[in-house]
């Protein structure tokens, strides 16, 4: 069994703990600054696919009372939250969900398989901003259902930490498991009786579950009082009925990106 599928949940505690001496080295400072720019990514035709594409995105971070905008928690989303005790937020938001394009990917576009267009979830979340020892740590808790009830619905649980403040650079590391309700496991990863028909791919009906565990680590460098570059490093792997899927042909996938933004 791969080391990410299986032992990253043990090693979670020993990883922060191993993180803790560093963060002491500096007070790390809670960034409370808000930024808008743009880059580039390059990230997997879908997770589960063995071809890569590159593409613009925006990169925002936006903290007003209430209204929020970030793509800072693994996905473009925006809404509105409240402080309801210290150090705890709850909200509301509506983000933006990919879909699957049958021309990026040699292995559907040869089969056939159908596309599945970008779209977009509403949900609400509950996320506690804390410290261990200097280092500040963010617990992200989401459930978000597609509008396109087709699609089902998922929930997110993020960990992320600061684990170096110096100076200009700022780095933090994340982890984050995602699930999946059958029928979003099915909308993405199954293959009906018409999609077999049509590809020669077997049946499949996946159920609900575990869909990704993922890590990485966000960076950031200041430029100037007004410009900085943010990026992050991300490999994501799919478990249970998603990586069985038969239009699945490696299970770990891996994201990269890098923007220049305006910080005000």
């Amino acid at each position: 069994m791969p080391l990410w599928s299986s032992s990253v949940p043990r090693l979670l505690p020993l990883l922060f703990l191993a993180l803790a001496p560093v963060a002491a080295q500096a007070q790390i400072p809670l960034p409370d600054y808000s930024w808008l720019g743009a880059g580039v990514r390059t990230r997997p035709a879908y997770d589960g696919s063995a071809a890569h594409e590159t593409e613009l995105i925006p990169s925002v971070r936006y903290y007003g009372r209430p209204w929020f905008a970030r793509t800072t928690q693994g996905m473009l989303e925006g809404g509105a939250r409240m402080e309801i005790t210290t150090d705890l937020h709850l909200g509301a938001q509506f983000a933006y969900e990919g879909g699957r394009i049958a021309s990026e990917a040699v292995f559907l576009a040869s089969r056939n398989v159908p596309d599945i267009k970008p779209g977009a979830s509403a949900g609400v979340h509950a996320e506690w901003d804390q410290r261990i020892g200097p280092m500040p740590v963010s617990l992200l808790a989401r459930a978000r259902q597609f509008v396109d009830t087709d699609r089902g619905a998922q929930a997110d649980l993020r960990l992320a930490a600061i684990v170096y403040g110096g100076g200009a650079v700022t780095v933090s590391v994340f982890f984050q498991g995602t699930w999946a309700s059958a029928k979003s496991n099915q909308s993405f990863y199954g293959v009906t009786p018409e999609v077999s028909a049509s590809t020669g791919l077997p049946q499949y009906t996946p159920g609900s579950g575990l869909l990704f565990t993922t890590g990485g680590v966000l960076w950031g460098v200041d430029l100037s009082r007004s410009w900085i570059v943010v990026g992050n490093l991300e490999a994501r792997r799919l478990h249970g009925d998603a990586a069985g899927s038969p239009l699945v042909e490696q299970p770990t996938s891996r994201y990269a990106s890098v923007s220049l933004a305006y910080r005000f």
